[in-house]
């Protein structure tokens, strides 16, 4: 019944996971559909191939945080 409705309807997707400023996890209220925003800016599908490159690029953006924040304490 819960894809019946996306099927209609369309996904309601809410972000769920802010990995960088630009790339985020979103999952469906619906039918918890997950997807995340690619290279392009299109939403795709979160395979656990997508999965690893969004735990990557969490981690590095992170670091790039922390080490700006480091500087600017000087």
């Amino acid at each position: 019944m819960k894809h019946l409705y996306c099927s209609l309807f369309g996904h309601n997707y809410e972000v769920t996971k802010n990995v960088t400023y630009h790339v985020k996890e979103y999952t469906c209220t619906h039918c918890r559909e997950e997807v995340t925003t690619s290279g392009n800016g299109q939403l795709t599908l979160l395979t656990p191939k997508y999965k690893e490159i969004n735990s990557v690029l969490e981690r590095i953006h992170l670091k790039r945080l922390k080490r700006k924040q480091l500087i600017f304490d000087r």
